[in-house]
């Protein structure tokens, strides 16, 4: 018996578009390289763009299920192309308030990476390539960057949707390896800034 309305969701079916990741079901929330800050190593670069310009660095949005165990979380998220000094546009990235939740993202278009670490350190960085899915492992922290200059970077992600998201421990450490163009070519390296 259905205790509370919240309880129980009724299937449903919704259209995004596979290339743009965008969906008419629901608008995207969108960060500004202003809500950026702190997250890219080079400040001074970072402060010379937003003396002219404010660009989306990306957006993404949630079909809106309830925010209960059981349930699955899903969207898209839409990476733009772009650099601050070196270093390629990204999201800021986030862990999950339940720290054991893990989440898959399906690559729909562009080319990027999934940076990925967790609290003891260890970190990978996964190619998104279309057609490729990246495993995000619980406890990790991660993050999408878009090393494609000309493209956006487009991936349908799904997570249980009582997880939560904890950006704070991102805005306030950092992630310990930067992704950065270094002789034409995508190379990490260790984050300066990191605290």
């Amino acid at each position: 018996m259905q205790n509370n309305v919240f309880d129980y969701i009724r299937g449903f079916g919704l259209d995004f578009d596979l290339a743009t990741g965008l969906s008419n079901a629901t608008a995207t929330h969108k960060r500004y390289l202003s809500d950026m800050r702190g997250m890219y190593a080079d400040d001074s670069a970072f402060d010379e763009i937003l003396k002219t310009n404010d660009p989306v660095v990306y957006e993404f949005h949630e079909m809106g299920t309830p925010e209960h165990a059981g349930d699955l979380a899903f969207g898209c998220s839409i990476t733009y192309p772009g650099k601050v000094a070196d270093e390629y546009f990204m999201t800021k990235g986030h862990f999950h308030t339940i720290l054991d939740t893990a989440e898959t993202y399906l690559c729909l278009s562009g080319h990027g990476y999934m940076l990925m670490e967790n609290p003891e350190g260890d970190w990978s960085g996964q190619e998104f390539l279309p057609g490729r899915m990246v495993y995000v492992p619980k406890r990790y922290a991660h993050r999408s960057i878009n090393i494609d200059l000309k493209e956006p970077l487009v991936t349908f992600f799904v997570f249980r949707a009582d997880a939560g998201h904890d950006y704070g421990t991102i805005e306030t450490k950092g992630y310990r390896k930067l992704l950065v163009e270094c002789d034409g070519q995508p190379t990490f390296i260790d984050n300066p800034k990191w605290k």
